[in-house]
């Protein structure tokens, strides 16, 4: 066997079920959309197999399962891998902060050329917007504090910051969906509300899933599977929450503050 410092994936079933689960859970979503039957959505759910996508990830950490691959080729792969992805998401927000500012610094005629759109009223950034900032840097000072203590092999530590950060966590997500309940706006409410809307629930989706990707590492650990040289898993998901910061620091600043100013200034 030729000798090469990557990691070769085992044979795997899971890359086609997971093709097949997307494929099915969008086409059961717009099915439903239109009214149809939305059978798909339940086949794709059926498709998402918790326990195999979890070893087949493992797998890619090396072998036995969880241990950190100490082949330098392969730790630089991920590194890149997940700059990439973050690169993406980047741009992918990118696209909502366009939407806003092209409908707020130009707002049509049929709008009332103002921003927001008369008869909405702007959320204030003082109240739960500003508690939800409050509630992210303090989960990303409490993700450095878990990072500095694996470095460090203070496990104790690191288990303690990392529960935080997960709770902090949880916790910003019931505070955005108590805001959406309360909202004196609907996604429906003009392009301020679609735009509103879908940039701070994307964001809220990426909350959700950066909580469940420091509690899954919480989880290994738990399992020992990090030592304070070995621990990409963590740093990734630490990279992935900073990330999350940093999104929500423009949200509040572009759509939340500036907005609520210049509709206090119309007002």
């Amino acid at each position: 066997m030729t000798k090469h410092p990557f990691h070769i994936v085992d044979f795997s079933p899971w890359p086609l079920t997971g093709s097949l689960s997307s494929l099915f859970t969008v086409t059961g979503l717009a099915s439903w959309k239109h009214k149809y039957d939305n059978s798909f959505i339940f086949i794709g759910f059926s498709l998402m197999l918790p326990p195999p996508y979890f070893n087949d990830g493992a797998a890619l950490l090396g072998k036995p399962p969880f241990k950190e691959s100490p082949l330098k080729k392969s730790s630089s792969g991920y590194v890149l891998g997940m700059l990439l992805f973050i690169s993406s998401e980047a741009f992918f927000f990118l696209a909502f902060f366009w939407a806003f500012f092209h409908a707020s610094l130009h707002p049509s005629l049929e709008l009332g050329s103002s921003w927001p759109p008369i008869g909405i009223s702007a959320l204030n950034p003082l109240e739960v917007p500003l508690l939800n900032t409050m509630i992210l840097l303090s989960s990303g000072c409490s993700i450095t504090w878990a990072h500095m203590a694996l470095i460090n092999s203070s496990w104790l530590e690191c288990v303690m910051s990392m529960w935080l950060t997960v709770l902090l966590g949880i916790y910003f997500s019931l505070v955005q969906y108590l805001e959406y309940v309360f909202a004196p706006f609907t996604l429906a409410d003009s392009v301020y509300g679609s735009t509103f809307f879908v940039a701070t629930g994307f964001h809220g989706l990426h909350v959700l899933i950066g909580t469940t990707f420091i509690a899954v590492m919480l989880f290994r650990h738990h399992c020992y599977h990090f030592n304070n040289d070995h621990h990409f898993g963590f740093e990734a998901s630490a990279w992935y929450w900073h990330f999350v910061d940093v999104v929500w620091l423009f949200l509040f600043l572009c759509i939340y503050w500036w907005g609520y100013e210049y509709f206090c200034k119309l007002c």
